[in-house]
């Protein structure tokens, strides 16, 4: 037996696993219920979800060290249909977003504006019906949070079928995009195509957005294009793909220094307007500015909830951030000190991020260099800012998973998978559970940069003994 044939044999076997154990968490489901069931129940879907987290490292760690076997992309590929499949008709139980989502695009069908009302208003009493209305979330006490790119989608969806599963299946839609989006990449990046597993293969992705379609989904797709048209260097199509991308979820802004392409070096640099480089940034910004124009009419209610929301999830105030919670431990987090972080993660963002922006690039930049380059930088940001927000919900950490596909780090491999632990908080507080996700996080960042500085010290050395 050949070392490619083992190889697409194990990851058969996993992708069975992977399959076998999505349908045992979904058989944990009480039907009809708009949780999993009993709180027995809850604890064994979330241990299944664990298990199927393993299994997922298991074959992340098959594609990215074993080579390529023929025929494998296709098995990674049935797997990832196969396990959306599975949870993507039955009702949503981990989340209730998505009748929202539903309810927003009926009301734009109905030619009115998301933002104008919350859904108890009045005013939308004739849209309101015993499936989408009964489950809104905030229904009483909050305007949509959705930004404009999402609320587009939310229509064309209504205006094809104002259902959940058509919604799931819109979300599926864009994963399959960033899929497809990522194949191009590795291809360019020359690396195997199954590395698409990565994302694909993720127990978090699978629940989030096929079984209960969140709208991440969406911004995840763009930002897939966004990579591709980045390497293809097409300034001004990025731009497009990215300004849509931050109006659906805001998180995906962090990357936006890893999608820049630097004018070259002096004379001139960085004042040269008349650049490719500057297209980018500035389309990106006319997509916003020409998104948000939509919806305009509304004046500042535009932002929707946005404002509430960070209150809402103790994030203005401190005790929502796990870097935080261990003093919260011992007495409560000021406003001050909530300021104080807000300030260090601020700087410390800004500073990777221009480090990452105007740092010198090689004369000779092939794609392949170019998409290894990109995909490392937006993984680098991506986690950043996520650690540094620590959200409590494990559906926001699913996209750091998508530029790993290229830049395969442990690190951020295991940060967009361990949060589907979160789906329970058994000691109710934002520290101690947190930290099954964020402690061996640290233990993975200081063994990836240990081993990054041996590698580094062994080339010093080769170096120096190749010179003399």
């Amino acid at each position: 037996m050949t070392a490619t044939t083992s190889t697409r044999g194990t990851l058969l076997l996993l992708g069975g696993a992977s399959l076998a154990l999505t349908l045992a968490a979904l058989a944990l489901h009480v039907p009809g219920a708009d949780t999993v069931g009993t709180d027995l129940r809850h604890n064994l879907f979330v241990a299944l979800l664990g298990v199927a987290a393993a299994v997922y490292l298991l074959a992340v760690g098959l594609v990215v060290r074993r080579p390529a076997a023929t025929g494998s992309v296709l098995v990674v590929l049935g797997v990832a249909i196969a396990m959306r499949l599975v949870v993507l008709i039955p009702q949503p139980f981990l989340s209730s977003d998505v009748y929202r989502y539903v309810w927003d695009g009926r009301v734009q069908v109905a030619g009115i504006n998301p933002f104008r009302y919350m859904p108890a208003d009045p005013a939308l009493q004739s849209l309101r019906d015993d499936a989408i209305y009964p489950n809104i979330n905030r229904a009483d006490t909050a305007r949509t949070i959705y930004p404009p790119a999402a609320q587009l989608v939310f229509q064309a969806v209504a205006r094809i079928s104002p259902t959940v599963v058509a919604m799931k299946l819109a979300m599926v839609a864009f994963e399959a995009l960033a899929c497809w989006a990522m194949l191009r990449v590795l291809a360019l990046a020359r690396l195997p195509g199954e590395r698409v597993l990565i994302y694909a293969w993720n127990p978090g992705a699978v629940w989030a957005f096929a079984g209960n379609g969140h709208v991440d989904a969406i911004a995840i797709g763009l930002l897939a294009v966004a990579f591709l048209l980045r390497v293809q260097r097409r300034d001004t199509w990025v731009g497009v793909a990215f300004g849509a991308a931050v109006l659906v979820k805001f998180l995906p802004a962090a990357v936006a220094p890893a999608l820049w392409r630097p004018p070259p070096w002096p004379p001139g640099w960085p004042w040269e307007w008349k650049h490719a480089a500057w297209r980018m940034p500035l389309v990106a910004l006319a997509t916003i500015v020409a998104l948000y124009a939509l919806y305009g009419s509304v004046g500042w209610h535009v932002l929707g909830y946005l404002p509430g929301y960070f209150g809402e999830e103790d994030l203005s105030q401190g005790p929502g951030i796990w870097l935080l919670g261990w003093i919260a431990l011992v007495q409560p987090v000021t406003p001050l000190m909530a300021e104080i972080y807000a300030a260090i993660v601020l700087a410390c963002l800004a500073a990777l991020g221009a480090w990452i922006a105007f740092r010198p690039r090689p004369q000779l930049d092939t794609p392949q260099l170019d998409a290894r380059r990109i995909c490392a930088d937006a993984a680098i940001l991506a986690a950043a800012l996520t650690v540094a927000i620590s959200p409590h919900y494990p559906w926001y950490f699913v996209w750091l998973a998508l530029p790993c596909c290229v830049f395969a780090s442990w690190t951020i491999i295991w940060i967009a998978v361990a949060p589907v632990l979160l789906y329970i908080n058994p000691f109710h507080d934002q520290f101690i559970w947190p930290s099954v996700v964020y402690l061996p996080a640290a233990a993975l960042l200081a063994r990836e940069w240990w081993q990054s500085a041996a590698r580094r010290s062994l080339a010093g050395i080769k170096a120096t003994q190749g010179s003399s």
